[in-house]
């Protein structure tokens, strides 16, 4: 990979090329996705994502952990990895963290938002992000548990799109409202 080009560029237009790619990074997942369900139905669509988020989850794991080195095992090495990952930037997941559990939530994620602006029927998500988060945790800690307090579809209305909660399986689940808030994106 030649990336010579980038060693000419200013931060503002680094940061330029960064949001290119995590947008193209989006597009090119909700066009596969599209065009799939186009010619497959939207049960097939959905496997097949599960598939895909599950095997790539575990190589960005893999990759992030290593190049900005994730060494820290547990909910903070699970945490450090949550904020470099491209759908946390990309979604603004809201990250909130404690000692006891690591908690995540999407309010509006974009790709729900898109499906309902096109009339579209929201897409079950809720085991591509079990399988995704599950392969994102095991890479940082395999003692790291995932529950889903609710996703698409299904949530109640008025609730953020969906919330994950990541916790060590001997630890005790706190409600969300007590944790601290770190968001991701400051």
């Amino acid at each position: 990979m030649d990336l010579s080009p980038f060693l000419r560029m200013r931060k503002k237009e680094l940061l330029e090329y960064l949001h290119f790619l995590l947008w193209h990074y989006r597009v090119v997942d909700a066009f596969w996705f599209l065009y799939t369900e186009e010619e497959r139905g939207r049960q097939a669509a959905e496997r097949l994502n599960e598939r895909v988020w599950e095997r790539v989850s575990a190589l960005a794991a893999r990759d992030l952990c290593t190049r900005f080195a994730i060494k820290d095992g547990g909910l903070e090495g699970f945490g450090k990895l949550l904020r470099l990952y491209p759908w946390t930037v990309l979604l603004d997941y809201k990250i909130e963290q404690s000692p006891n559990q690591v908690v995540v939530t999407v309010p509006k994620c974009a790709t729900q938002e898109a499906r309902r602006r096109r009339g579209l029927p929201e897409y079950a998500c809720q085991e591509m992000h079990r399988r995704e988060f599950t392969r994102l945790a095991q890479e940082v800690d395999p003692r790291i548990k995932i529950t889903c307090d609710f996703a698409p579809p299904g949530r109640p209305p008025t609730e953020p799109d969906c919330r994950w909660r990541f916790r060590i399986e001997d630890q005790r689940i706190e409600p969300a409202g007590e944790l601290p808030t770190d968001h991701a994106r400051q």
